[in-house]
């Protein structure tokens, strides 16, 4: 790899909460990684079977357009992948901890704007 790359996975990994990061080239073997061998495995394998399905969302969408990002994020973790190349920069944080006091008015705004895209859905988007 380069240098450039090697000091983008080093700005990376300094990252708070950052908790791994690979590089898979693009016969999907890791070439770099921060975490043990299982999880390096699992993460390579999952997220390369992952961005090839997104990659063919986006050109079927759209033919001349290619997936340069995917970011998937969880309760617990965030991950972003960069495609660059047909090599894969995979970069995984913890989230931080949620705010107790103000969880339940994020759900409470979370159901009623689901509310409102599903009753949308069902009266002016289902004519």
């Amino acid at each position: 790899m380069g240098e450039e790359v090697e000091a983008q996975m080093k700005r990376i990994e300094a990252t708070k909460g950052v908790i791994g990061t690979l590089v898979v080239d693009p016969d999907g073997v890791p070439i770099r990684s921060t975490l043990d061998q299982s999880m390096t495995l699992q993460y390579a394998g999952q997220l390369r079977q992952l961005v090839i399905l997104a990659r063919s969302a986006v050109r079927d969408i759209d033919p001349q357009n290619d997936l340069s990002a995917l970011r998937v994020r969880s309760k617990s973790n965030e991950i972003i992948v960069v495609t660059e190349n047909n090599y894969l920069v995979i970069g995984i944080q913890k989230l931080p901890e949620p705010d107790v006091s103000m969880s339940r008015e994020v759900g409470v705004l979370d159901r009623f704007s689901l509310g409102n895209r599903v009753s949308w859905l069902a009266t002016e988007g289902g004519k």
